[in-house]
């Protein structure tokens, strides 16, 4: 394997791709909802209605566009290429390893880059997702993906690093730990994968714990309704929101509006604005990734409730908007928890709503992590 540097970055979107974008919101067909729909039926309406309205008028993406090109991309060759953008810190410096998820990419962790100035960071875009370097890789389960992780970083010379990840790259993050262990110094999480409630639970759980469970459940059965679809007709799916912007922003745009934390000043404006969510939707338009986004909900491998062997300690960071949030004391049966931190205020996408309480119990790990070098 070998890095390279040269022509890293993405392709630049072509001037009829953004064309044939802005002709297709031209004409797309409105829909009629069924009267009488609460928040929790779907996206919000006429939030919906002036984001495709800025997206077919207004929004430049190539303002965007340039930016993302401008962040610090590697290419690590490989039987799957991986692209990665590796901002490298003073010789010496804490690697970090910061893993994206659904359904969002590298862009999540946009706010969190300057404030790790003295460490090096990786942020691969993950096989399948926005900006990922080969469509070949068409399905990949999380722990094929932490698979690719590893043998790109051992490429670049990382022997030792700090992972922090969230959502599906919560998942990467732990089969990093279970499958290459030696090599991961600490771990930051900001949820317990999902994947553990699905396995068969303990019988001695904690009443803190039946009630996460229980959580979980009504939450899996009133919410979750989008990952049992990504996990049993992806192809369906990825037929109707690959051909309609309309749709992708449909189904994106009710994540990022349905599991942020909204109830701060400011509201959803103050957490994403518009620009923000077009720019995020527009990633996985212009690069065709939603189809291939939701191979780790369909290949998902059956996860395991033994601890983890490896003894990378781990400090989590809870924030109250998330899914479905575990007691200390779940995680503490899963990892080495050193630190578990509840914050007042943010949702799912805590390094992009909350960067800088995020990046302070990342740089808690990373401490943690010098410490056993």
């Amino acid at each position: 394997m070998q890095t390279n540097t040269q022509s890293a970055a993405p392709a630049r979107v072509s001037e009829e791709a953004v064309a044939d974008l802005r002709d297709r919101l031209a004409r797309r067909r409105r829909v009629d909802l069924p009267a009488g729909l609460e928040p929790r039926h779907g996206v919000d309406a006429s939030w919906l209605e002036r984001l495709l309205a800025r997206w077919a008028d207004g929004y430049d993406w190539r303002v965007h566009e340039q930016r993302i090109l401008d962040l610090p991309w590697e290419l690590v060759d490989g039987p799957t290429p991986l692209r990665v953008v590796h901002r490298r810190g003073a010789p010496g410096a804490p690697v970090v390893v910061l893993l994206h998820g659904w359904p969002d990419s590298v862009l999540r962790f946009e706010k969190v880059l300057p404030l790790l100035g003295d460490a090096t960071v990786v942020v691969p875009a993950l096989p399948g997702y926005p900006f990922s370097a080969s469509s070949a890789a068409r399905g990949m389960s999380g722990v094929d993906m932490a698979d690719v992780v590893a043998a790109a970083l051992a490429a670049m010379g990382h022997e030792r690093y700090v992972v922090s990840g969230g959502d599906i790259g919560a998942g990467v993050a732990e089969a990093l730990l279970r499958r290459h262990g030696h090599a991961v110094s600490a771990v930051h999480l900001t949820d317990v994968p999902q994947g553990h409630l699905a396995a068969e639970l303990p019988d001695d759980l904690t009443d803190a714990e039946r009630a996460y469970a229980d959580r979980r459940e009504q939450w899996q059965a009133a919410e979750g309704g989008y990952a049992h679809e990504h996990a049993t007709k992806p192809g369906t799916l990825a037929v109707g929101l690959g051909d309609s912007p309309a749709g992708l922003l449909a189904w994106i745009g009710e994540k990022l509006w349905s599991w942020s934390d909204r109830s701060i000043e400011g509201g959803m404006e103050a957490v994403f604005g518009d620009d923000d969510v077009l720019t995020w939707v527009s990633a996985y338009w212009f690069t065709e990734t939603i189809g291939t986004s939701f191979a780790p909900y369909a290949l998902r491998e059956p996860a395991s409730n033994e601890r983890v062997e490896a003894a990378a300690p781990a400090v989590l960071s809870i924030f109250p908007g998330d899914l479905a949030n575990a007691p200390r004391s779940f995680a503490e049966r899963l990892f080495d928890v050193r630190a578990f931190h509840e914050h007042p205020s943010g949702g799912h996408f805590a390094a992009w709503e909350q960067s800088e309480a995020f990046t302070a119990d990342l740089r808690e790990a990373i401490t943690l992590g010098s410490a056993r070098a």
